[in-house]
Formats: C-alpha cells, structure tokens, sequence
C-alpha cells in the first residue's frame, strides 16, 4: 500500500506488501460480510466525518485485506494513508519513548487521514505498550479516522491491554465513532489449503491408477 500525502506521494517499504483490492476480495466465500457495507465505506465518508473502523474475526476471514484494501481507495484518493502492524507499531512507540523523542512520534502519526493497525491481540502488550497505545489513540481520537483488525473480541480487549482500565478508555474512543464488521466464517488459508490437498491427492490418485494399467 502506498502511503500518499497530500501534497506529494511518497512510499512506505512495509505498507507496500499490503497490495490487497476490494476488486479481489472473494465475498461469497464470507457471506457473513455485506459487500453493500464495505462499498459503502469505501466511499470514504468514514475519513471525512473522522470516523473509526474497526474488522473483527478469526484468523484467516480477510479482516486484513479489507483493512488494507480501503487503504488502497484512500491512497488512490491522496489521503494520507498509512499502514502499520500492531506489534510493529508498539515496538517503535517504545523505542521512541526511550529516545526522548515519543511526542515527535505521537505528531507524525497523528497526522495521517487514515491510520491502519492490524492484528491487535495477536501478541501480548505490556503496560507501556498499552499505554502508549493510549496515548496514540487519544491524539487521533475525533481527528482522524483508524481502521483496526483484530482477532479479540471486545470483551477480550482487557487482556490484550493488560489493564482493565486502559482497555476501557481506548474502547470508549475507538467505538464512539465507529462502524464494527464483525467476520464470522472460515479461513481463507484453510480453505487454500484444503484445495492444494485435494489436488495434491487427485494427482496420487491418477498416478496410481496409471500404474495399475
């Protein structure tokens, strides 16, 4: 995905392996999902009114590539747009804490029209990260507009930020202004898995009944 200014675009190594489209994405597979919804947020009217998204759901449903996908539509809209793991992202929170220059990382990335973390609860937080997760969610909060994906539910957002108190103040600012897709059906990686083995055992199969003749 690219990460786009207004003035002049410009790239990001890591956003640049999310090159996932709305176009590609497989509906029928996830019918647990309204393809009218998402067409509808890819209007861009969320980035507008500074709203949140947030995609919940079992590994493997396309929580990222819908995330990463209305990234797309936003870069091609020149929103700034910027896409980041939250893992990744907590690990440069930290670093820029013990640099003495966290307030410089808070103001960059409280610029950005859009804001994607993903994977939120897939890795363990300790009290820092959640709040400097805190601290990040409160500058954007009625600002700018981020998109989660997360395989937790909300009720297990206390044990992703390891304090019930700070897991209800970031939930009370993300979900204030927030649309909520909740994906419920199977892996994608499953199931191109179980084709590959299907396949895989069609051609044993062939080979062995050619051997038998």
């Amino acid at each position: 995905m690219a990460e786009l200014t207004m003035e002049r675009p410009r790239e990001n190594l890591e956003s640049l392996k999310m090159k996932n489209t709305l176009e590609d994405f497989d509906f029928s597979f996830q019918p647990s999902i309204d393809k009218r919804q998402i067409e509808g947020l890819a209007t861009m009217r969320f980035l507008e009114n500074g709203e949140n998204i947030v995609f919940l759901g079992p590994p493997g449903v396309g929580k990222t590539h819908l995330a990463s996908a209305l990234g797309m539509v936003a870069a091609r809209h020149r929103f700034s747009t910027y896409y980041i793991n939250c893992h990744s992202l907590i690990e440069q929170l930290k670093k820029a804490h013990f640099e003495n220059r966290l307030p410089d990382k808070l103001k960059a990335l409280g610029k950005y029209k859009l804001l994607i973390i993903d994977e939120i609860g897939y890795l363990p937080m300790d009290i820092q990260g959640a709040n400097l997760f805190f601290q990040l969610i409160a500058r954007r909060y009625e600002k700018v507009s981020t998109v989660f994906t997360s395989n937790k539910t909300f009720s297990q957002w206390n044990e992703i930020f390891a304090d019930v108190t700070i897991a209800s103040a970031i939930l009370d600012r993300v979900l204030h202004h927030c649309t909520v897709v909740n994906i419920k059906g199977e892996s994608y990686r499953l199931k191109e898995r179980k084709e590959y083995m299907k396949q895989k055992q069609h051609i044993v199969n062939t080979l062995f009944e050619q051997g038998q003749n």
